[in-house]
């Protein structure tokens, strides 16, 4: 059987690209800012790892879906964002610096959260069913974190380094470039690799579509108001909502079809519709919470 294109090869190399072009913003100053006063870092981690999978678990209790599509629900929520979170934070010009370093360590955490948060969802759902365990490969995840997410970023922060015009020179076109390359590898992953998981009905399921835009639009609010009681500044308010509202959906799709750990396309259902829309909806909340975006409502140069 041929490995998926746009899974093995494509998707990886245009995020790598993605963390490269980010990095070329980016200074080594900007993460120490970041650990000198981790306040936003801890806030944006607690947010990913107990209040989304928290909502999420009251969302998929409450759906009324089968027991496999609640599953799913808590799987999206399990799976925390990485370079596409990265991009929209960039895009918004929020703190990309607290954006780049959440992803960093939550790629870190997932291969402990995940199998547990999964483990006890499965208990719950699926009662006798749901005894299956779920383990990430340690060392295999550590080099994909490397080589996709915090090397490419590196080297991108070293060109700024090195020659500060060489960089503003290749951000100006990636930062244009990114978003559709990045848009074509995540719409090949979803519909070309893993087109089983979308053998279903689109009206017997759109109670699926509520509920996961629902568990976006919390995770988003939940995200930027906890931000804001901790009085982080609207900048890292937006970041760590559009942290916690931005799901690693390619992850949890992997993980629901694969034989290797859920082996079930119907748990695939919901990470596949939330990858439909959270770009879109992550965006729009930006620009809701931070208007001086809209060039209407700019100042003139």
């Amino acid at each position: 059987m041929e490995d998926p294109i746009f899974s093995v090869y494509i998707l990886p190399i245009v995020l790598s690209l993605v963390m490269l072009g980010l990095g070329l913003s980016l200074t080594m100053q900007d993460f120490k800012n970041i650990f000198i006063q981790p306040i936003g870092l801890i806030t944006g981690l607690c947010c990913q790892m107990i209040v989304l999978p928290t909502i999420a678990l009251v969302l998929a209790q409450v759906s009324g879906l089968s027991p496999e599509l609640q599953v799913g629900i808590v799987l999206v929520a399990a799976c925390p964002g990485g370079a596409i979170s990265n991009l929209i934070n960039y895009m918004l010009g929020a703190n990309l610096a607290l954006s780049v370093s959440m992803t960093a360590v939550n790629s870190f955490l997932v291969i402990f959260t995940i199998p547990t948060i999964m483990e006890v969802t499965l208990w719950y759902f699926l009662g006798d069913q749901g005894e299956r365990s779920i383990h990430l490969p340690f060392w295999s995840t550590i080099l994909q974190i490397l080589l996709i997410t915090v090397i490419p970023c590196l080297v991108g922060i070293y060109i700024r380094y090195l020659n500060k015009i060489l960089a503003y020179m290749l951000e100006r076109p990636l930062h244009i470039i990114m978003p559709f390359l990045l848009a074509f590898a995540m719409l090949g992953a979803i519909f070309f690799d893993k087109k089983e998981a979308f053998s279903f009905d689109f009206g017997e399921y759109s109670g699926v579509a509520v509920f996961t835009f629902l568990l976006n639009i919390l995770g988003m609010l939940s995200g930027y108001w906890l931000a804001y009681g901790f009085r982080l500044g609207k900048d890292n308010q937006i970041t760590i909502a559009i942290e916690v509202g931005m799901q690693n959906t390619a992850l949890a799709i992997t993980i629901a079809t694969s034989p290797l750990f859920l082996n079930n396309f119907e748990m695939a259902i919901p990470a596949s519709i939330y990858a439909l829309f959270t770009f879109f909806t992550a965006v729009a909340f930006g620009l809701i919470v931070k208007p001086e975006l809209l060039r209407f409502n700019r100042p003139p140069v």
